[in-house]
């Protein structure tokens, strides 16, 4: 039995789980917790994903969390405002730190190459949904100023 919903952070919590509850009875397999976590808003790692699948997988029937579980847990990592995007500010920071010659772009092999070796790699698949939002179709480039407004508009 769980208990009630008594605020508007579990409520959004909540209505996100369920979305993926397809069974009805407040379980979801632990594949989606990525999922419920990006329709929060949040920006997980992997290595947090799995943390968060660690903390709250039910010991009953493994490869699934329970609503009960995850509620509270969810909660309060929302409450710490952890697995926040970062401010637009500080990605503007990040690309131009890339960019030392100050063009105002990366190239699509240079960024390629980042994006999936360094850090928490991209697969190709998200690589090719990328493209098409980041390339200029003229220069080729990524007009990294262009593509952050890109981005804030679609968040």
């Amino acid at each position: 039995i769980l208990p009630p919903v008594n605020n508007d952070l579990e409520k959004r919590i909540s209505d996100a789980f369920c979305v993926f509850d397809h069974h009805g009875d407040k379980f979801i397999d632990v594949r989606e917790v990525g999922t419920v976590l990006r329709l929060l808003g949040c920006v997980p790692t992997e290595e947090e994903v799995n943390e968060v699948i660690s903390a709250t997988e039910s010991e009953e029937t493994s490869g699934e969390v329970h609503l009960t579980k995850f509620l509270p847990h969810v909660s309060q990592l929302l409450m710490e405002r952890k697995m926040e995007p970062a401010p637009p500010e500080k990605i503007l920071q990040a690309f131009k730190i890339l960019d030392p010659e100050n063009k105002g772009y990366l190239t699509k092999e240079s960024f390629g190459k980042l994006m999936m070796e360094e850090g928490e790699p991209f697969t190709q698949e998200e690589m090719d949904e990328m493209w098409p939002v980041a390339i200029d179709p003229i220069s080729g480039h990524i007009p990294y100023e262009f593509y952050l407004n890109q981005l804030m508009v679609a968040m």
